[in-house]
């Protein structure tokens, strides 16, 4: 998946926290959103807090669905809020998506 259609994709998914989310079209994601985080911030601190809160949605749902799609509950993305033990969150997203069908649906097309 590519840059563009990944961050489209999340976009549009912005509530959608069924599913799965590949790891490429979290991790282009994740990117597209800290370039934005970056560029409203060089531009004035109200705009950052604008951005940081419109993009708070997708990338939670975006989370959801890439646990998900390694076949944990979104719910652990909850222990990203946990100093330190919030790394295993980070560990599970780089982990590579479970092949086939898992309870949370097929497998996202790459």
């Amino acid at each position: 998946m590519t840059f563009q259609e990944s961050f489209v994709t999340c976009l549009q998914k912005y509530v959608d926290f069924s599913g799965r989310a590949s790891r490429s079209e979290y991790w282009w994601f994740i990117l597209g959103v800290v370039l934005i985080y970056v560029i409203a911030l060089t531009i004035s601190h109200t705009l950052y807090l604008l951005a940081i809160l419109g993009l708070m949605l997708p990338n939670l749902a975006a989370s959801v669905r890439r646990m998900h799609d390694i076949g944990k509950s979104g719910w652990w993305v909850l222990l990203s809020i946990i100093p330190i033990v919030g790394l295993i969150v980070i560990y599970w997203f780089v982990q590579p998506s479970m092949q086939g069908s898992n309870e949370y649906g097929e497998a996202p097309a790459l």
